[in-house]
């Protein structure tokens, strides 16, 4: 089954135009132009030294086959040029909208690019079970880089029957509830460090406001063909929460059933915010409301005074009005979304992953050089905001949005425990069929737990 709809919820939000230059980096690694002089040429062998090891790749040309178009491809094509400029290859870039419907039609007519990036663990394990013979095993060099500047979790999730097969691209971070630092201050309230302290605080605000026009929180879970998305996202988050990563690992794998009772007291908890009155729907109406707002709109009320948080992810930022601040002092923020206690500290996130259909060596250094800092530290370089990775060695500097900054520190502090989005790892199914229905069900027709726990878990492929 393809799963475009995936793409529309993983680059919902697509990162502002414009960014930083590489010339100052690219000049110096070409080491050509007129009038340069000594001092210019070490300077070149020193900015090129790290592309030694790639060799000279004159000649030579890598395709590569993604769903990242329009503002986000050209940052991509821009990030590439070091690489380029040291190596003497040529990166054919492709982006498109309809990439997880077309990559297996390439891969069965034998016109596979050379590099394509999978939005999903679940359709990588699709892909490789399908075509066992197309994607092929990461190179050395490539994984060598997995093992040395990512955190173990993260080759879990690009391997496959024990196999890598796909390294690391991007990452975002979805445990985020956003907030107004001026609203919070205003009404003496402090950021909240565990769910009880949040529970509280959402407790205090209806207190605050008895005639009930501002509210807690703010949602919307609106996508067109794939509303429903960010109400997974919440099931997802309170899951790790409630029941811990390993039961989230068991319940994604369907090791335990969909409507096993720790999924159900999950939603329970998600009910207990998402469903009650007087916690939601500041500035839209009352509960099904939500079901009826874009996502992309769901937190704007905020800017409004009418609800004071917003559970969404680190990519939202690019939602805001031009001339909001995002800031830790300035017109929204966003803090942790906090777990039982505040040693417990699940990251609910998401993330591309790269494949080779070629053993060529330029392939096989292209891939390399997507795993190293150097490529991490031109991709930040190339983008105002929007993006991360979880390469530990990225230069933390280089990242231009606050927010971003403050996701990188939760995908590489080890007291953190990352999880990838869970509906993108299960069948499609499921991850982009009835979980995304039935919670939409859920909100809009306050459909019972039970009945959507137990319709999920029947939309289960039995092979």
């Amino acid at each position: 089954m393809a799963r475009s709809t995936l793409s529309i919820k993983r680059r919902a939000l697509a990162a502002v135009a414009g960014g930083a230059s590489l010339a100052i980096v690219l000049t110096a690694c070409s080491g050509s132009g007129d009038g340069g002089d000594a001092g210019d040429t070490e300077a070149a062998t020193a900015d090129c030294s790290a592309y030694e090891e790639y060799g000279d790749l004159s000649g030579k040309t890598v395709s590569v086959y993604t769903t990242i178009v329009d503002t986000e491809a050209e940052q991509q094509q821009e990030s590439y040029k070091p690489f380029e400029d040291c190596t003497g290859a040529t990166i054919k870039y492709e982006g498109s909208k309809e990439f997880e419907a077309q990559l297996p039609i390439r891969i069965q007519s034998g016109s596979a690019p050379d590099i394509a990036y999978i939005p999903q663990p679940g359709f990588l394990k699709s892909l490789v079970q399908d075509y066992p013979d197309a994607i092929l095993p990461v190179g050395d060099a490539a994984s060598a880089n997995v093992d040395e500047f990512y955190t173990e979790s993260w080759r879990d999730y690009g391997t496959v029957d024990g196999t890598l097969y796909a390294t690391p691209l991007g990452a975002n971070v979805k445990s985020f509830v956003w907030y107004s630092p001026a609203m919070f201050e205003d009404a003496g309230y402090e950021i909240p460090t565990t769910w009880d302290e949040l529970i509280a605080l959402s407790d205090q605000i209806v207190e605050d406001n008895p005639d009930g026009e501002i509210k807690p929180w703010c949602a919307g879970i609106g996508s067109g063909e794939a509303t429903g998305w960010p109400a997974t996202d919440w099931m997802e988050d309170v899951v790790l929460r409630t029941a811990g990563p390993e039961v989230y690992d068991q319940w994604v794998n369907h090791e335990i059933p969909f409507n096993d009772p720790q999924i159900a007291d999950a939603l329970a908890t998600v009910g207990t915010v998402l469903k009650n009155d007087d916690y939601v729907n500041g500035g839209i109406g009352d509960v099904s409301s939500i079901a009826t707002t874009e996502f992309t709109e769901g937190g704007l009320p905020i800017l409004d005074g009418l609800c004071y948080m917003h559970r969404q992810a680190s990519f939202y930022q690019a939602n805001w009005p031009e001339g909001t601040t995002v800031a830790e002092d300035g017109d929204v923020f966003a803090f942790y979304f906090p777990g039982n206690d505040t040693e417990a500290k699940p990251v609910l996130g998401g993330g591309e992953f790269v494949v080779s259909f070629a053993d060529r060596p330029e392939v096989q250094a292209f891939q390399a050089f997507l795993t190293s800092p150097e490529w991490s530290n031109a991709k930040a370089t190339a983008t105002p905001q929007g993006w991360i990775s979880a390469n530990k060695e990225l230069d933390k500097s280089l990242l231009q949005s606050p927010i971003d900054q403050l996701s990188y520190g939760l995908l590489t502090d080890d007291s953190y425990v990352f999880r990838f989005d869970g509906s993108d790892m299960m069948p499609a199914a499921v991850g982009a069929g009835s979980f995304w229905t039935e919670m939409t069900e859920w909100i809009a027709s306050d459909k019972s737990d039970t009945a959507v726990l137990d319709a999920i878990e029947a939309s289960w492929p039995t092979s």
